[in-house]
């Protein structure tokens, strides 16, 4: 099997995850109801708009039947933030690339977004899908379905509408991006093919001459 991922001394999964988007596109309430604990079998919801400069968060999880620690930073979306987040994104194996369907301004910002990770990773293509968050406000919808999959197509990535407040997609988001970073690795370090019986048996025998 590839080496998926960075393994720690128990020899479990780590992943380094980034959410990114504009200010305001609740970047922090996905993070958050992702990583909380639930008490009293309620969901915490953030209401109140706090910007974020840079907020880290540990998970343990298990995805497709392998556990995993994840790793998640929750960017700041204000320009001045720009070059700490590019810092961040330096060490980012995957990233949520997260607009509200409630806000054009927001949507359009993906592609500032989408350049400035491949520019700072140096490729063509890298481990991202795109998040059309807070979709239980269909009535204040600025963004069709449609387009965020338009989106998603050009920059080659999956699309997903998602809720903070409702917990719509929030675990499948966290978990899909997983999935993408997995197959990604796997294709760039592709397992070694198993050793034939006559090379096992030669790295079997030594002949030792006195």
């Amino acid at each position: 099997m590839a080496a998926a991922g960075w393994r720690d001394g128990s020899g479990q999964e780590k992943y380094r995850l980034m959410v990114v988007g504009g200010g305001g596109v609740g970047k922090s309430a996905l993070t958050i109801q992702f990583i909380q604990v639930f008490f009293f079998l309620q969901s915490y919801f953030v209401t109140d708009y706090d910007p974020t400069i840079e907020d880290s968060y540990t998970k343990q999880c298990v995805i497709d039947d392998r556990a995993a620690r994840l790793d998640i930073l929750d960017t700041a979306g204000q320009e001045e933030f720009g070059a700490m987040r590019e810092q961040y994104m330096r060490t980012g194996e995957g990233f949520l690339l997260v607009f509200s369907v409630t806000d054009r301004g927001s949507f359009e910002e993906i592609y500032k977004f989408q350049r400035q990770i491949l520019r700072v990773k140096d490729r063509d293509e890298f481990p991202m899908i795109l998040i059309g968050n807070k979709a239980d406000l269909d009535h204040h919808r600025q963004i069709t379905q449609e387009e965020g999959q338009q989106l998603a197509r050009q920059l080659k990535v999956t699309y997903m509408e998602a809720s903070a407040k409702i917990r719509l997609n929030v675990d499948e988001a966290f978990h899909e991006l997983v999935r993408v970073i997995r197959k990604f690795q796997e294709q760039e370090c592709p397992p070694s093919p198993e050793p034939t019986r006559k090379e096992k048996d030669k790295k079997g025998c030594h002949c030792v001459i006195f």
